[in-house]
């Protein structure tokens, strides 16, 4: 039997069979939540001229203290189209063109003006700070962002503001998740006594509704060999298959040996880590298939370190995998065993407390957490104060 592979090796294995999907273009708006395929570039510059930042006066810093004869008005989309003399001012609004010959906006609450005559009224100077400056956020040519980058909202303003209309992306993943078990009810208020409600694939859909890909559901799927792998070549269209359940060594775990009558390739099998030591890794073709542990908390942490980062990845994201954070432990943390650890706990912000149920089938624990506590293999015990690191959980998932 092969052994349990560190957690950053089967990640690395793991992302290393996954190749971006193929690019399609999209309008900006309906780019949202993909990851660039080429750099953002700016096709415009912005501002494209000095802009007030203020409402007020544009007039000339050589002026000195005035007055100055209002000679106009420059509003946002209105611009002022003369020129300013010396002695001169022109009423200016919030993103208005500066005037030319001007050089300094006196803001209108510093201001006393009678008919057309501008002064003063002692409580404040015209400056040259309230001008945005032509390209200070960026001109015609610059990269904005890189390939490989998240469009979120604001994304989706800069790429707008640029003047981009349509964007090259990676194209959404087609994800199947098979659940398997014969204890697997579909009906949560129709359970016998020997059943539970399959929660895992609803648990994994929702994990994945952020992410730029289509899912289907299968199952639950009974414990038996033969519709595991109809199941199996139900979903070979996908581009990921995601099995919860059955990928241990019971009698009755038989993800691998349908995996194997499939025809796919096993990667990896067993990694070292609690919960989660039996995920497997698979590939038929160009479809790859992720099989997850059946106990709930199980397949949400591994779903958390390896399924999302391989969506990610598949989706043309440079950086797919979680970063951990630090903080200090707000209670004692026991000695680690011989696994790497996952550990539920709770963040205030400040300190870091352990949660204490850990056991890996209780939903109710990790409800209630919003981190995961790392706890290396054969960790000494951490006292209140020691530094611990930790990923944060954020909408269901890793942050």
């Amino acid at each position: 039997m092969n052994a349990a592979l560190p957690l950053e090796e089967a990640q690395a294995r793991l992302l290393a069979m996954a190749e971006p999907l193929a690019v399609e273009t999209l309008a900006v708006a309906d780019a949202l939540g993909r990851y660039l395929a080429d750099p953002l570039t700016a096709r415009r510059t912005q501002p494209p001229a000095d802009l007030s930042a203020m409402d007020g006066y544009a007039l000339r810093l050589d002026d000195g203290g005035g007055p100055w004869k209002v000679v106009g008005e420059s509003a946002a989309g209105h611009p002022f189209t003369g020129h300013v003399n010396a002695g001169e001012a022109v009423r200016i609004s919030t993103g208005a063109h500066v005037p030319a010959g001007t050089d300094a906006i006196l803001l209108q609450e510093n201001a006393r003006r009678d008919e057309e005559t501008l002064e003063l009224n002692g409580e404040g100077h015209p400056t040259a700070h309230h001008i945005r400056r032509a390209g200070f956020d960026f001109v015609t040519g610059d990269t904005l962002a890189p390939a490989g980058k998240l469009l979120d909202p604001v994304m989706v303003a800069l790429a707008i503001a640029a003047g981009n209309t349509a964007l090259s992306v990676r194209r959404r993943t087609r994800v199947t998740i098979i659940d398997s078990g014969d204890e697997l009810a579909t009906a949560p208020a129709n359970c016998g006594p020997h059943q539970i409600p399959a929660s895992n694939g609803p648990m994994l859909q929702a994990m994945l509704a952020a992410l730029p890909c289509d899912v289907q559901r299968l199952g639950p799927v009974p414990d038996r060999l033969d519709a595991l792998v109809d199941a199996l070549e139900c979903a070979a269209d996908a581009d990921l298959i995601v099995t919860s359940g059955g990928a241990s060594v019971g009698d009755h775990d038989l993800v691998r040996p349908a995996l194997e009558q499939w025809e796919a390739d096993i990667a990896f099998w067993r990694v070292a880590m609690k919960p989660g030591k039996p995920l497997m890794v698979a590939r038929r073709g160009q479809t790859l298939v992720l099989g997850l542990p059946g106990n709930p908390v199980s397949s949400y942490v591994t779903a958390c370190l390896f399924l999302l980062p391989l969506v990610r990845k598949l989706a043309g994201a440079t950086a797919p995998l979680p970063t951990f954070r630090e903080a200090p432990a707000g209670a004692l943390l026991k000695p680690g065993g011989p696994r790497l650890e996952f550990v539920r706990g709770r963040w205030d912000g400040r300190t870091i407390t352990p949660l204490p149920e850990q056991d890996s089938s209780a939903l109710l624990s990790l409800s209630r957490a919003n981190c995961l506590i790392l706890r290396p293999a054969q960790a000494p015990a951490a006292s209140i104060g020691t530094l611990v690191s930790f990923y944060q959980l954020e909408n269901g998932s890793i942050a």
